[in-house]
């Protein structure tokens, strides 16, 4: 008899630390006895089955076998399987577009028909019968060496999806995490149950970050593939600022206020259009926040970088002057192809072209028009860095994502 007791409580300790369901550590353990048993006992090409009996303290084993009809496999006779096996993949290749070659039968996994007939009338070709074996409890070093690996990779397996599915309901959305280590550049973070990488072009250009200090981060994507990194995070992705203001504005929860577009420079500026979906409530007004509140919380978070809260407009003319802002525009004027000539006081261009041309490249991602900036007192004078045009991917478009987020 087993020790069900101890192995009950060794399997709710597990099933605790890792984060998984109890069954799926069951039947882990129960995949291992069945590989040790196979292992000590039985031919390698079997397939073996274990269960724990939990009310009685002892353990089951079985043998599988699928059972065929004799047209639907290919039977190799021992004199001709080492030359049928050398010819196997020149066949393969010679076969028509579209045939499938018919699977071999193995006597230790199949069972004919008519044989499983005789031992159930109802047996039908595909199902599977199940043959009660002998219980032994004593396994070699081999045998259960090869059902300690086997316990260690399920459990792996087992933690790794638990956490996947965890985490891809995040995706998308703000998780906080406290900075592990760096490596070439990218930074590892603890999540608790798990650790994510900011890769080095998702840091904000400029920030330095510390061993131990805790961060919020925007999970960028959940990967099941064990051989790539699982939880990829950012702080330089344009939807990372959505999701602060998110959580800075309750007009946006209750689906009153929401953000259009963004368009950003990460550690240097940021361009968000709002718009209301109620009447007589300002967009700008609730981003900002009382004395400057919201929009101060976020700028915190993201190391001063600088952001023009904009109000949206259907009218391209008036969302390309407010896009400008903080400098005021005299004129805008739609010209074909996208493209647009702005005019502005000789005392607001600098303002509105910005350092290196920044504000109007912005404006133009913003928008997704070609800005031309000039002086109203010089309109047929090109300025030095006054023209802008609108990237092939133009400003992060987040109305989508915020419909999918409150549908979820």
């Amino acid at each position: 008899m087993m020790d069900i007791k101890t192995l009950a409580t060794a399997i709710d300790q597990i099933a605790g630390e890792k984060g998984i369901p109890a069954d799926r550590v069951l039947e882990a353990v129960e995949s291992a006895i069945a590989a040790a048993y196979k292992k000590e006992y039985r031919k390698r090409s079997e397939v073996i089955h274990a269960k724990f009996d939990v009310k009685k303290g002892d353990i089951r084993f079985w043998q599988v076998k699928t059972v065929v009809d004799p047209s639907e496999v290919r039977i190799v006779t021992e004199e001709e399987e080492e030359e049928k096996e050398k010819k196997e993949i020149q066949k393969e290749t010679e076969k028509e577009e579209g045939e499938t070659a018919l699977p071999r039968y193995n006597p230790d996994r199949h069972i004919f028909l008519e044989e499983a007939r005789a031992i159930n009338p109802k047996a039908e070709a595909g199902e599977e019968m199940e043959f009660p074996l002998e219980t032994h409890a004593d396994f070699g070093r081999i045998a259960a060496q090869t059902a300690k690996q086997v316990i260690l990779q399920s459990i792996r397996e087992a933690e790794r999806s638990s956490i996947q599915q965890e985490f891809a309901g995040k995706e998308g959305e703000i998780v906080s995490g406290i900075v592990q280590r760096f490596d070439r550049g990218n930074v590892y973070v603890d999540l608790g149950r798990a650790v994510g990488i900011m890769f080095y072009n998702e840091n904000i250009p400029g920030e330095h970050y510390r061993i131990g200090q805790r961060m919020r981060f925007y999970v960028l994507a959940v990967q099941d593939d064990p051989r790539r990194p699982g939880i990829v995070l950012s702080r330089a992705h344009p939807n990372f600022v959505l999701k602060l203001f998110e959580l800075e504005i309750p007009e946006m929860t209750d689906n009153i206020v929401a953000i259009k577009k963004i368009a950003r420079e990460a550690g240097s500026r940021t361009k968000i259009a709002v718009a209301s979906n109620q009447e007589g409530v300002d967009p700008v007004g609730s981003a900002v926040g009382q004395r400057g509140m919201r929009v101060m919380a976020v700028t915190n978070e993201l190391g001063n970088e600088k952001i023009d809260i904009i109000e949206w407009s259907d009218d391209p003319e008036k969302f390309i002057g407010n896009s400008l802002s903080p400098a005021k525009v005299k004129l805008v004027e739609a010209l074909p192809k996208r493209e647009a000539r702005v005019l502005v006081a000789e005392d607001q261009l600098s303002l509105a072209i910005g350092k290196g041309g920044q504000n109007v490249r912005l404006a133009a991602k913003l928008t997704g028009w070609k800005i031309d900036v000039r002086s109203q007192s010089r309109p047929d004078e090109v300025q030095e860095g006054g023209i802008a045009d609108a990237p092939e991917s133009t400003s992060e478009d987040v109305s989508s994502l915020e419909t999918e987020n409150k549908e979820e």
